[in-house]
């Protein structure tokens, strides 16, 4: 689709709308895993999706759109910074963070679902910030070799480093259930 052409404005736009209808979740995944608020979430969240467009024009085509996507979360996450919060303060929301849970459950097991995700984030989120990147491609089902793509690492790393970040994972997911 893109062999490095520049696409006027109108498609630039259609291609963004497109990407970002397809890799909404992948971004509030991340940015979920890098926040501790609801609002830093959506703040990075948009960071994000700003920085992405900002990128478009530079996409060449080398990766898939939702390799180059991920690269671009996760740098803008691991990078964010709080010190604009001014300009954060006008932007209306271009996606919004829903209620966590599979459709079709009753209202226990729900909840019960919805407290091991915040669990779960909350073990990620205390993870190293390279680990908490690879553990999000990992649970975004994406292959070692997707992986060492996003990550520019080669396929045997990504392996060594993600078995160690789900052990810690599982250490602090552990350590979680002993407190409650």
């Amino acid at each position: 689709m893109w062999e490095g052409d520049v696409l006027p404005e109108r498609e630039e736009q259609s291609v963004f709308l497109e990407w970002l209808d397809s890799h909404s979740g992948s971004v509030l995944k991340v940015a979920r895993a890098y926040t501790l608020t609801h609002e830093e979430c959506q703040d990075l969240a948009q960071e994000i999706l700003m920085q992405a467009w900002r990128s478009l024009p530079g996409f060449e085509g080398r990766a898939r759109p939702s390799t180059w996507f991920y690269r671009v979360a996760l740098q803008t996450a691991m990078n964010w910074k709080r010190n604009d919060q001014k300009r954060r303060r006008w932007q209306k929301p271009l996606l919004e963070l829903e209620a966590v849970g599979p459709e079709g459950l009753n209202g226990e097991v729900r909840a019960e679902h919805r407290e091991t995700v915040e669990r779960l984030y909350a073990a990620i989120h205390r993870l190293p910030k390279a680990d908490t990147a690879l553990v999000l491609l990992y649970l975004e089902a994406l292959s070692y070799r997707e992986m060492a793509e996003v990550l520019g690492l080669s396929e045997s790393h990504v392996g060594v480093k993600l078995n160690r970040a789900k052990k810690a994972l599982r250490v602090l997911m552990e350590g979680d259930g002993d407190e409650a």
